[in-house]
């Protein structure tokens, strides 16, 4: 039983391991969005 547990934690980090390495070469691409400014509200003020 104990013997089953460690080959799964293993595995498990091995895994783990496997795709840390694999982020690491091939990252993701960052998700690009404008960016938004709130301009001041001039023109409707009252004079």
């Amino acid at each position: 039983m104990t013997r089953f547990f460690l080959i799964v934690l293993v595995a498990g980090l091995v895994v783990v391991g496997v795709g840390m390495v694999l982020l690491g070469s091939f990252p993701p691409t960052p998700a690009s969005h404008p960016v938004e400014r709130v301009l001041p509200n001039d023109k409707f003020q009252a004079h």
